[in-house]
């Protein structure tokens, strides 16, 4: 058989490239055709809806002009781009509305809502009527119906600030007049421009699945979460949770930053040691408030159960509530719920067939029970030691209680009442940890509280076990998975709800994470998620680490914490 290679030679370009997508199929097309266009010809384009790609490794929207053989792998409303895709361009539809409808007045959009919504509020109208609701969502429905493009356009960085300036939107004034770059993307549908951090879909015809109903003092906006992309989930109501971040919002209220322009005016004029001074009081009197509340019901309270996704700081929280109760003559014990592990072999296993440690059943709740339960009683104990490296139950201490003495238990079921479900409730104080973060980029672009925690647990992850932030991003999304199975149906059971988020902190972890981050190979898909926060960092100013203090929830992230080797003294 003739080996010969064929001879390389000069060719006309072709008036036609190809797409080459993952399973295998080709598209050819016309050279400069669009995405939309391209990936329109596909049976399945609706079956869940793709809303962008990515283009030989790059994240691309649908209206990108494809020039050159390509390889491409859509996105749909699954996948964690596309679902972001859909949720900004349905927020900028939501400002638009809302600006035709009530010019004049201000909106806010400040958090997420685990059941798939965000919660908005009109500034100054803590009645905003259901009439006006509806008026919003059918003008929301109109602009749908329409199919009008969102337009992007580049522009000059002092272009921008004049426009936002004669809006009268000082917000997005100050946030952008620390901006490092002297262009910006703006999106444009019809008269109205914004910027966005990401892109959109082609146009208002794509979001087809949204709703607004009434939520506290403003209301939520709904959109499909992944599993479900063609479907709004029932919205639960969550006045715990709304307190929580109702607070935090009066937090920030006082520090007067509402934004992360604030912020950075704050760090260039010297004044952010006071910022992080206050910021770390309010944590400190929330957490001795806490432990106030519980001295105060420590006849009848036994057990502190705290709860909380990956990142919320629940380790530090738990030592500083302890160096409070102690205050109070209270020395709590406290009890790892990591050392009630079931042995591997009896492990349960998740669809893929892996070991499932967050599973409810990893752990002997039997045994956790009834040891909690002889403790209380004052009864000597032998607790359990989980060999890791083994995977086996081993012998561990033998404690007893002192008199009057309660117990802390912290872990990611602690909140679910089939943990311990034959003990007392009425002996139980049970308490949620998270990272709520309310401080945005401004009313319109939020900041998702997924991404503070993201940054903080690949920052820890490479101090403390090695790991590059490659490694941290691929693990993350089966912990997201784990946090809405086993954690986020039952935050609403805590008694207390602590907000661990600290207003500046971002700008703290910046210098850590950005190295990092930077590391992150092309070519994979951590580094699309790498490059988002990357272009997110770029708000954000630097805070000198030396400005934080060592007892600082963050110094559980980024290190030097006084509390890293804490112990309640035993006798």
């Amino acid at each position: 058989m003739d080996q010969t290679p064929a001879p390389i030679q000069f060719v006309e370009e072709r008036a036609t490239i190809e797409l080459h997508l993952p399973d295998g199929r080709v598209l050819s097309g016309p050279r400069k055709t669009s995405l939309e266009v391209f990936l329109k010809a596909l049976p399945e384009f609706d079956n869940p809806p793709v809303v962008g790609a990515v283009v030989n490794g790059e994240l691309r929207e649908l209206t990108y002009e494809v020039e050159m053989d390509a390889r491409v792998k859509p996105l749909t409303m699954s996948d964690p781009d596309g679902s972001l895709i859909y949720r900004r361009s349905l927020t900028f539809l939501l400002e638009v509305a809302f600006e035709e409808i009530f010019p004049g007045e201000t909106m806010s959009i400040d958090h997420s809502v685990s059941a798939g919504a965000y919660f908005c509020q009109v500034v100054g109208r803590p009645n905003f009527s259901l009439s006006e609701l509806t008026q919003l969502e059918e003008k929301m429905q109109a602009l749908v119906d329409a199919n009008m493009p969102f337009e992007k356009r580049q522009v000059p960085l002092a272009e921008a600030i004049e426009y936002f300036k004669a809006k009268g939107h000082m917000d997005k004034v100050s946030l952008l007049s620390h901006r490092q770059k002297g262009h910006l993307v703006l999106y444009r549908l019809g008269e109205h421009q914004d910027y966005h951090h990401g892109y959109m879909v082609p146009s208002t015809g794509y979001i087809k699945w949204f709703g607004l109903l009434p939520m506290g003092e403003g209301f939520v906006l709904r959109f499909p979460r992944r599993h479900v992309p063609t479907r709004l989930s029932p919205m639960p109501d969550y006045p715990k949770l709304l307190s929580a971040f109702q607070e935090y919002g009066r937090w920030l209220h006082r520090l007067g930053i509402e934004g992360v322009g604030v912020l950075n005016d704050s760090i260039t004029s010297g004044r952010i040691r006071e910022i992080i001074l206050v910021s770390e009081a309010l944590h400190e009197q929330k957490i001795a408030n806490v432990a106030t509340q519980i001295h105060h019901e420590s006849d009848r309270v036994k057990l502190v159960l705290i709860s909380g996704p990956s990142s919320s700081g629940k380790t530090t929280f738990s030592r500083r509530l302890s160096v409070q109760l102690m205050t109070h003559g209270i020395t709590p014990y406290p009890l790892e719920m990591d050392n009630y592990f079931v042995n591997r072999e009896h492990t349960p296993r998740d669809e893929s067939g892996n070991y499932d440690f967050e599973s409810l059943g990893a752990l002997n709740r039997s045994l956790l029970g009834e040891h909690l339960q002889r403790l209380i009683a004052g009864e000597e104990v032998q607790l359990p030691k989980y060999n890791f490296k083994l995977g086996s139950s081993e012998p561990g201490d033998v404690v007893k209680l002192k008199p009057g003495q309660l117990i802390i238990l912290e872990g990611i079921h602690g909140l679910n009442p089939d943990l311990i479900p034959d003990f007392p409730v009425d002996q139980t104080f049970r308490i949620y940890v998270s990272c709520l973060t309310q401080l945005n980029l401004d009313r319109h672009n939020r900041i998702s509280t997924t991404d503070t925690r993201l940054l903080r647990r690949i920052v820890r992850d490479a101090r403390e076990r090695g790991y590059t932030a490659m490694q941290t991003i691929s693990r993350w999304e089966s912990v997201q998975r784990g946090e809405k199975n086993h954690i986020f149906p039952y935050q609403e059971n805590a008694d207390v709800m602590f907000n661990s988020a600290l207003v500046y902190e971002l700008a703290a972890l910046k210098p850590r994470v950005e190295p990092l981050l930077r590391q992150v190979p092309f070519g994979t898909p951590e580094y699309i998620e790498a490059k988002r926060l990357l272009t997110f960092l770029e708000w954000f100013l630097p805070v000198p680490e030396e400005s934080i203090p060592d007892n600082s929830l963050l110094r559980e992230f980024i290190g030097g914490s006084i509390l890293k080797d804490f112990k309640l003294w035993q006798e």
